[in-house]
C-alpha cells in the first residue's frame, strides 16, 4: 500500500482496519483494483473530531477534475465509516504530490495490462503493447475514452491500446 504510516494519537480505532477498509475500495473504472494499488491513497490520519474519532483520508488523484472523485470519496467514506470507533471519514483530494504512474504497485499495473489491455508509457516515452509485446505502438489520439487515458495502435497485433496517462 502506497500510505504513509497513519497516527491514532486517540487509540480507539484500529488503524489497520481503516487500511483494510480503504483497500476495499476500486477504482470505478477498474472495478476490480483497489485505489491504494493505483497508488491514490496518500496518507491516513484518526484525530479527535466532534463527538468521536475521525478518519481524514488524503487521496491523490490521477487526474484533476476526473469525474470519479466523488464516487470514489463516497465509496471511501462509506467503507471507512464501518470500522468500529470511527465516528465520520473526512476525504481529502490533495494537489501533491502528484500522481504518476510510478505510484501503481505491480499488481495494478499487471491487471491493467491483462484484464484491461491499457499500457503505462515506459521512462524513454515508448509503449509495448499489453496484448502481444510488440513495442511496435504508436499513439493515435490523446483523447481517450476517459482524462487520464489517451489511444494507441499496435501494428504488430493491430489492436487498438489504451495508454493510462
Amino acid at each position: 500500500m502506497s500510505t504513509a504510516p497513519a497516527t491514532d494519537a486517540v487509540g480507539a480505532v484500529d488503524v489497520d482496519r481503516v487500511r483494510q477498509a480503504v483497500h476495499t475500495v476500486a477504482d470505478p473504472e477498474f472495478p476490480d483494483i483497489a485505489i491504494d494499488d493505483l497508488g491514490l491513497v496518500e496518507t491516513i490520519d484518526v484525530v479527535d473530531g466532534d463527538g468521536g474519532r475521525v478518519v481524514v483520508v488524503g487521496l491523490v488523484p490521477t487526474f484533476s477534475g476526473c469525474p470519479a472523485l466523488t464516487m470514489i470519496a463516497d465509496d471511501v467514506e462509506r467503507a471507512v465509516a464501518e470500522v468500529p470507533g470511527v465516528v465520520r471519514c473526512d476525504v481529502r483530494w490533495l494537489s501533491s504530490p502528484v500522481w504518476s504512474t510510478e505510484r501503481m504497485t505491480p499488481a495494478a499495473r499487471g491487471r491493467l495490462q491483462h484484464d484491461y489491455t491499457v499500457t503505462l508509457r515506459r521512462k524513454d516515452g515508448t509503449l509495448r503493447c499489453p496484448a502481444c509485446g510488440s513495442s511496435a505502438v504508436v499513439d493515435q489520439s490523446m483523447a481517450g475514452p476517459t482524462r487520464c487515458r489517451s489511444v494507441a495502435w499496435c501494428g504488430e497485433c493491430r489492436n487498438v491500446v489504451e495508454v493510462m496517462r
